[in-house]
């Protein structure tokens, strides 16, 4: 399969309401659709996360394609470390990682459906039968917050997650209308997204695990010293998930060895390919980590490559990360089975299992030519610069 052309697309698709945290305030995601297409035709699609500045990831994506054209779409290791290696992205690594992931998501697509399996085949098979994902609560009022708790267990959600790290007092009120909504069996995660110090953490994570049982808590401090995660995981009965700072193998295997977590929330962005993914995933499952699929904001592309990758791991997590239900639409197809609730089974299609329905990546491709990026911070469309 010999790779004949590569093509980008940003585009944006909205939220039905803003994401909002300690970090971010956004209104939708956008990101880089990658297409590669065969000499013979195939076609693989992939999806580059935007981080800061998609426009530069964008950049980062065609800076692949000397390295692409002409090889086999097999080749995809030799790819990444000439594209690496080569081509310097490993000085820019954070940079290059969120570009390649959705090159390598192309290439396992191509692979799929070379061979006519789905790509969990590929890496080894399945695990389990379906990956079970979390409801994505937004902050509100204690009574805003019950009613989406309310309609999460009619659809059948045993985990639920909320941002905090932005107003302790109002956050309890919500979390205490959490618990009640859902009662006592079902999961409750936070993500502070780094907003507390040490202390400020441990005295809020004692209080909040002892009134309302947390699962576990994302992020609460930064990652680097490792020594500061380490240190809340021994004041607190509260389970740590790392995230922010896990910015490719070398901090991921930092945190591991640190015992900083006792939950590794990353994904094939983090680290730039889906193998890697994988092999850092069970790396941790060696040492008695978990993992849990993490989103930066992702299109059905992405969503799909991570099932993929969940299927076949031992250690993943319940609730894993997802933002298909919170998303106006998409670029497929057809709507990804989280869309309306939390489990998704084997896909049985070829590669990646979805398609893309090209009159929706046209339409979005237009939203981001008229309104730009959805920035991780608020800023109103009337104020936004045409890209």
């Amino acid at each position: 399969m010999k790779i004949e052309r590569l093509e980008t697309f940003i585009v944006s698709v909205p939220y039905v309401h803003d994401e909002v945290s300690s970090r971010i305030h956004r209104g939708g995601v956008t990101d880089v659709i990658v297409k590669v297409t065969t000499a013979d035709g195939a076609v693989g699609w992939g999806e580059s996360c935007s981080g800061a500045d998609v426009a530069s990831v964008e950049r980062a994506v065609a800076a692949a394609e000397p390295f692409l054209i002409g090889r086999d779409a097999w080749d995809g290791e030799a790819i990444f470390r000439d594209f690496f290696k080569i081509g310097l992205w490993d000085f820019r690594a954070p940079t290059g990682y969120f570009a390649f992931a959705g090159i390598d998501q192309a290439l396992w697509d191509l692979r799929g459906k070379d061979v006519g399996q789905p790509v969990y085949r590929l890496l080894g098979g399945a695990l389990r039968d379906e990956v079970d994902y979390f409801c994505y609560l937004a902050q509100g009022s204690p009574e805003d917050v019950t009613y989406q708790c309310q309609a999460g267990v009619a659809r059948g959600y045993t985990c639920f997650y909320l941002k905090v790290g932005i107003d302790a007092t109002a956050e309890t009120a919500m979390l205490a209308a959490v618990r009640y909504a859902v009662g006592d069996d079902r999961k409750i995660r936070i993500d502070a997204n780094e907003a507390w110090s040490v202390p400020e953490a441990v005295k809020i994570l004692r209080r909040w695990d002892r009134e309302f049982n947390l699962d576990f808590c994302e992020a609460p401090v930064s990652g680097r010293p490792v020594d500061s995660m380490r240190e809340i995981r021994e004041q607190t009965s509260v389970s740590i998930s790392a995230n922010e700072w896990l910015w490719g193998p070398a901090e991921i295997l930092e945190m591991i060895r640190g015992r900083g977590a006792d939950v590794l929330c990353f994904s094939a962005y983090w680290v730039g390919t889906i193998r890697r993914f994988m092999s850092l995933s069970l790396l941790a499952d060696h040492h008695g980590l978990r993992v849990c699929k993490h989103t930066h904001g992702e299109l059905g592309i992405a969503a799909a490559a991570g099932q993929q990758v969940l299927l076949m791991l031992p250690n993943a997590v319940d609730g894993n990360q997802q933002t298909a239900s919170i998303m106006e639409d998409d670029i497929l197809t057809e709507p990804l089975p989280i869309r309306d609730g939390p489990r998704w089974g084997r896909p049985e299609k070829p590669g990646l299992g979805v398609e893309v329905d090209e009159g929706k990546l046209a339409r979005y491709a237009e939203l981001y030519a008229e309104r730009g990026q959805f920035l991780p911070y608020r800023v109103p469309l009337s104020e936004r610069q045409t890209p």
